[in-house]
């Protein structure tokens, strides 16, 4: 069983962040993906936790990950959405 998770903000002055993490949760919505979305507005430690993760100090929201598996940012998820290779981006084959 898979366990992907979405680092997100619910709180973005950014039209172009919450048009890409509207992408994303579209996108496996449409999959029929279940995932979790971690909000890293809520703490300083989440934001840490997923800057952390991902080895990039200014990396932004989306960041996706399957379990404790770094799949990567928007990016990288449009682009494999554009090559229909969605699961294999998010590790499920």
């Amino acid at each position: 069983m898979s366990s992907i998770k979405v680092y997100y903000t619910s709180v973005s002055g950014s039209r172009e962040v919450k048009q890409r993490q509207e992408e994303v949760t579209r996108i496996l919505d449409t999959y029929k993906i279940k995932y979790e979305l971690i909000d890293i507005s809520v703490s300083l430690k989440m934001l840490q936790e997923m800057k952390m993760k991902v080895s990039i100090s200014k990396a932004l929201p989306p960041q996706i990950f399957n379990g404790q598996e770094y799949c990567g940012d928007f990016e990288m998820f449009h682009k494999a959405k554009e090559n229909k290779e969605i699961l294999k981006f998010l590790k499920m084959e």
